[in-house]
């Protein structure tokens, strides 16, 4: 029974000592976007980041690296409002845009152990920091209606938000699949990881995040400078 506990352990993971050199550069990133619409709302949010990532092998199966990218993320908001006072009839029709953007600034420290010539599981941990702004704009007509005829306005307002800065620890598992000396998968399942963010003139937020599941899946591409 251990002889072939042990070889189901051999065809599963190779037992292999390839090893990643010291000195291998490689190239990936991130590049999301989602949009979420609500017709009983009128509510449309979308989220779009891209994060070109750049990362140095210190040591064998050690690599030290830094992703520097934009997100961006709207929510909008679409109203129709009609009061009557007397004879007279307003109704005003707007759409309001909250906008937040951030400059993201990632450096990390990633670790592999080899399970075969081709598979790696690799550990990362990492410091996110997002450094953010944004703004409210409201844009509209507002039309009143009186025995004497109809008149319509334009409305345009924008206001800056409050900057905002926000600095974390992230610990990310993950499987790095070699597809040939240049052209690997990589999969990491899960974080764990703590947040901190504040916006100017107001006391921060804590968010902490511990999840191991399906949801918490990302999948991506990266390009090795082999030696």
């Amino acid at each position: 029974m251990k002889k072939i506990l042990l070889a189901g352990a051999v065809a599963l993971f190779g037992l292999s000592n390839a090893q990643i050199a010291k000195g291998t550069v490689y190239l990936s990133g991130q590049v999301g976007f989602s949009q979420e619409n609500n017709n009983n709302t009128d509510r449309k949010v979308s989220e779009f980041n891209i994060v070109p990532t750049v990362g140095y092998f210190v040591d064998t199966n050690l690599a030290v690296g830094l992703g520097v990218g934009y997100k961006n993320g709207k929510t909008t908001f679409e109203k129709s409002e009609t009061n009557t006072s007397g004879t007279t009839v307003t109704t005003i029709d707007a759409k309001t845009k909250d906008i937040n953007n951030a400059i993201v600034v990632e450096p990390f420290v990633r670790k592999y152990w080899t399970l075969s010539d081709k598979l790696y599981f690799f550990g990362q941990l990492s410091v996110p920091m997002e450094f953010g702004s944004g703004k409210d704009k409201t844009e509209g007509t507002t039309t009143v209606t009186t025995p004497a005829g109809t008149t319509t306005s334009s409305v345009s307002t924008s206001t800056d938000k409050p900057k905002s800065t926000a600095v974390g620890v992230s610990i990310k598992p993950g499987l790095d699949y070699f597809l040939n000396k240049n052209w690997t998968i990589e999969a990491t399942i899960g974080e764990f990881g703590y947040n901190n963010k504040k916006f100017k003139g107001s006391k921060s937020v804590d968010d902490y995040n511990f999840g191991m599941n399906l949801s918490s899946v990302t999948i991506g591409v990266k390009y090795v400078f082999s030696k």
